[in-house]
């Protein structure tokens, strides 16, 4: 699970300064202040690592990647080639790992959490390559090893890591090989040293990370007649939710089973997301059938209220396909995912966006097969009446002010700015923020004045 998060230079971003990431993490903003560019910074970073090529320090997309951020100039802030884009992850792992020296048992560095800071500049053609990342071992918020690789001011590539002293191989005094991707270390380089080989289990342990991050974009596919299932398990629901259906058949016949809390009742998972649907209000009840025996496509029926007939999912309200993909997605990803969500809300009537807030506090607090799950949701919303909910069950003790982390973005004078909301213990929050959602005082006093100013034209009636 992401515990921190820092960007420089990046997109409308000069400086976002710490960010820190809760099991359900809340952005708001206006639109176009530069919200979503955070996530689309952590893609950028989940597409090169999945990428095979090595040499290349960021991969920023193509017509064939989840995201094209165009250029590294693109990319930059105010487009400056000169500036250098720099990021830092942190991370909490899902099992704590000890790197140990080879050459002195007692030189143990264990962690429990990792952070990865990186910083990429344009080299000579305008491409990105990295100058330095470092990783670094926490435990109990104690750093217990630093691991630096980059290149010095001539050039040249140098790996340090401290306390533990690396030892030469005999016969292996080559040079450092140059940084892979903005994360690696070559096994050339590796291969150097005589207790090296543990570190190689630091890039590993991110690709996990990036390989467990999900995402769900603000536009949905419209809901189909029908939807084709083979039989595969699909990694996610898909960045449009295309996948949605499919995933709701895979979860079922794998049998996975899932409970909203610790001791609640376990239910199968096609059931448990068809009774989160009846819960927001969107439907009475939902079904995914095949069209016939033995065939591979399915239909959604659904029946809106308790005495009406089942209709498909075409046939209702636009929002029912919306809110899915992000219900679905929610609980399909794996234990120890990061989901990121843009708009879950959109399309939704105000009391089933507060709904839906209650719905993403259990994924953050379900079980599945007994185990938490675990799963960290990050998501982008307008939604007031979201927040309203976040605050009213942190009063009411079912959600902790430590569990919940919740932001607001504006444009400043040098860049996007971030502020985090501070939310106590009562559910309120102690730095409103000028502009938040909008003047309401604001509003009503330019109501109150336009009434008024009718009044006295209409010859002092006011009219209902």
């Amino acid at each position: 699970m992401l515990t921190e998060l820092q960007i420089q230079n990046f997109k409308a971003w000069r400086d976002t300064g710490p960010i820190r990431l809760a099991p359900l993490t809340i952005i708001f903003g206006a639109n176009s202040a530069g919200k979503s560019s955070l996530g689309h910074l952590l893609l950028a970073l989940k597409q090169t690592a999945r990428l095979a090529d090595r040499k290349r320090a960021l991969h920023l997309g193509d017509l064939q990647s989840d995201i094209d951020l165009g250029t590294f100039k693109d990319c930059l802030y105010q487009h400056n080639l000169k500036a250098k884009l720099s990021f830092m992850l942190g991370w909490k792992l899902p099992v704590p790992l000890t790197i140990t020296d080879p050459l002195n048992k007692k030189a143990a560095f264990p962690a429990d959490h990792l952070r990865l800071s990186t910083t990429l500049r344009a080299d000579a053609r305008g491409l990105p390559m990295v100058e330095q990342f470092s990783y670094a071992l926490l435990h109990e918020n104690q750093t217990t090893l630093n691991v630096t690789h980059g290149l010095d001011a001539r050039g040249k590539a140098k790996l340090d890591v401290k306390p533990m002293r690396l030892i030469h191989a005999l016969g292996r005094k080559w040079d450092v090989e140059p940084p892979e991707k903005f994360y690696r270390f070559s096994d050339v380089t590796l291969a150097r040293y005589q207790n090296a080989d543990a570190l190689a289990v630091l890039p590993l342990e991110l690709e996990r990370l990036l390989d467990g991050l999900v995402y769900l974009g603000p536009l949905r596919e419209p809901p189909q007649r029908t939807y084709h299932w083979a039989g595969d398990t699909v990694p996610n629901v898909g960045a449009r939710g295309e996948y949605a259906i499919a995933a709701i058949l895979a979860a079922a016949d794998a049998g996975r089973e899932l409970n909203r809390c610790y001791k609640q009742r376990r239910q199968r998972f096609d059931t448990f997301i068809a009774a989160w649907l009846k819960d927001l209000g969107v439907i009475h009840s939902f079904n995914v059938r095949p069209i016939a025996k033995g065939r591979k496509e399915y239909e959604v029926v659904v029946r809106t209220r308790a005495n009406g007939p089942d209709v498909k999912l075409t046939d209702v309200g636009f929002g029912v396909s919306q809110v899915l993909p992000a219900l679905v997605q929610a609980f399909y990803a794996p234990p120890h995912s990061t989901v990121w969500m843009e708009q879950p809300e959109i399309h939704l009537h105000p009391k089933v966006q507060a709904e839906l807030a209650d719905a993403f506090i259990s994924a953050v607090q379900a079980y599945e097969n007994g185990r938490p799950r675990n799963v960290q949701l990050v998501i982008e919303s307008h939604s007031e009446h979201f927040l309203l909910r976040l605050q009213r069950r942190v009063a009411e003790r079912l959600l902790e002010p430590e569990d919940v982390a919740v932001y607001f973005v504006r444009d400043g004078n040098t860049g996007a700015q971030l502020e985090e909301l501070k939310l106590n213990r009562f559910g309120e929050i102690e730095n409103w923020p000028e502009g938040f959602f909008g003047d309401d005082l604001g509003e009503i006093a330019a109501r109150t004045k336009a009434a008024m100013q009718r009044q006295m034209n209409d010859g002092g009636v006011l009219h209902g």
